[in-house]
C-alpha cells in the first residue's frame, strides 16, 4: 500500500454533529525503533508487545461549523482544559489533513484521560495519539457513503497515528505489532503497523510487564532530538542492520517459544538503544543510577532462581520487567522485597500483553 491508498475514497455525508470514544493502549518495543526519516518513516523496523492496562481513553465530539478555513478544537485532559497539548495536535491535524479532508469542516472537543498516573514516566504519546487517530477513523466511517472494512480501518488508523507519534502506529492492535519493512514479514510496512499473525507459542501467552518507575521527571533529551541524532551517527548503519537481524530471529523465537533466546535479544536491544544515545554527538545518558541497580539485581535474581525474567528500557530511566505469567507471584515478591526501594515514591505498575484498542459505547 502507498500513501494514496489512504485518501478518502467516497463522498462525505452532511452529518451535523456526533461523538465517538475509544481506548488505546501503550506498547513496549522488544526490537527498538531509533532514528527516522522524513514523514515519520522509521530508519529500522521494530516489534512491540501491546499492553493491557496502561491505556488512554479519548472521546471526540464534533459539530459542523459554517466556515472551513482552519482547524478548530479544544483539548481536555482528565476534565480540565489543557492548552499544552494543542500545538502537538495542531501539527498532527496538519499532517493528516491530506487524508481526512473534512477536518476543517468541524469543531472538535477532545476529552482524554490515562489509566496510568499522570507524569508517571510512561510515555503516553503512543496511546494518546493512537486513541485520537481511532476516533477520527470512526468519524470517517460515520461520514463515509461507502463501507469501510475493519482491515482498512485498522491500517489507516495506524497510518494516521504514525503521523502523530511514530510508536503510536503499534498501539492499534495486539498482541504483537511490527512496524517497518523487514524481509521476514511479507506484509510489513514503513507506513503502518501490522499484527504478528504467526502462531504465538503458548510460552508468550499472558506475558507480564511490571513497569518500575525510576524517574518521573522530564527527560533531559527528548525522543524527537534523540531520533535526529541518529543522522550521521557513526554506528547507525550497523545498528539498523542489527535491528533487521534481531527482528528476523525474534520471529522464530516467538514461534518456537525459546524463552532463553528471547531474554538475550530483548535485553541486548534495550542496551543497544542506550548505547546509541551514549555514542551520539552530542552524547547523553537517560538511565539513572537506580536503573543500573535494578538491572544488576534482575541479573542476579535470574541466575539464582533459574528464572526467565528479563528487562527492557524505553528512551528513559524506567525499567520494564518482562516475564511469563507462571513466574508472576515470585517476581512480584522480588519487586516488593528488593526493587521497590529503587522506584520513585515506591511506584510501579502491573501490566500484561493486551489485545489492542477498543471502541467504547
Amino acid at each position: 500500500m502507498t500513501e494514496k491508498d489512504f485518501n478518502l475514497k467516497s463522498d462525505i455525508s452532511n452529518l451535523e454533529l456526533g461523538s465517538v470514544k475509544w481506548s488505546s493502549p501503550s506498547n513496549i518495543a522488544l526490537v527498538k525503533y531509533w532514528g527516522k526519516r522524513k514523514n515519520q518513516i522509521p530508519a529500522n523496523p521494530s516489534i512491540s508487545f501491546t499492553l493491557s492496562n496502561s491505556k488512554t481513553i479519548t472521546e471526540l465530539s464534533f459539530s459542523k461549523k459554517p466556515e472551513a478555513d482552519k482547524f478548530s478544537f479544544d483539548v481536555y485532559f482528565e476534565g480540565e482544559r489543557n492548552e499544552a497539548f494543542k500545538p502537538k495536535i495542531q501539527t498532527f491535524f496538519e499532517r493528516i489533513e491530506p487524508y481526512m479532508s473534512f477536518l476543517k469542516n468541524y469543531r472538535f472537543k477532545i476529552d482524554t484521560k490515562n489509566t496510568f498516573p499522570h507524569s508517571s514516566g510512561i510515555a503516553s504519546s503512543a496511546s494518546g495519539m493512537s486513541a485520537i487517530a481511532l476516533c477520527l477513523m470512526d468519524m470517517e466511517r460515520l461520514l463515509s457513503t461507502n463501507e469501510i472494512s475493519d482491515d482498512y480501518f485498522n491500517r489507516k488508523a495506524s497510518f494516521l497515528a504514525r503521523l502523530g507519534s511514530g510508536s503510536a502506529c503499534r498501539s492499534i492492535e495486539g498482541e504483537l505489532v511490527i512496524w517497518g519493512e523487514n524481509k521476514s514479514f511479507a506484509d510489513s510496512s514503513d507506513l503502518f503497523g501490522v499484527r504478528f499473525t504467526e502462531t504465538l507459542h503458548p510460552n508468550f501467552k499472558d506475558y507480564q510487564d511490571a513497569i518500575l518507575l525510576v524517574d518521573k521527571g522530564e527527560k533531559q533529551v527528548s525522543s524527537t532530538v534523540g531520533h535526529k541524532l541518529m543522522e550521521g551517527h557513526p554506528y547507525a548503519p550497523q545498528r539498523f542492520e542489527q535491528a533487521h537481524r534481531n527482528l528476523a530471529e525474534l520471529k522464530e523465537v516467538l514461534i518456537s517459544g525459546d524463552l532463553k533466546r528471547f531474554v538475550e535479544i530483548v535485553e541486548s536491544e534495550a542496551l543497544t538503544l542506550h548505547a546509541m544515545m551514549m555514542t551520539s554527538m552530542p552524547y547523553f545518558i537517560l538511565m539513572k543510577p537506580n536503573t543500573l541497580e535494578i538491572i544488576q539485581k534482575i541479573w542476579r535474581y535470574r541466575a539464582e532462581n533459574n528464572s526467565l525474567l528479563c528487562f527492557t528500557l524505553d528512551a528513559g530511566a524506567n525499567v520494564h520487567m518482562l516475564f511469563p505469567k507462571s513466574e508472576a507471584s515470585q517476581v512480584y515478591e522480588f519487586i516488593k522485597s528488593q526493587l521497590v526501594a529503587y522506584c520513585q515514591n515506591g511506584h510501579y505498575i502491573c501490566d500484561s500483553i493486551g489485545d489492542g484498542a477498543m471502541k467504547l459505547n
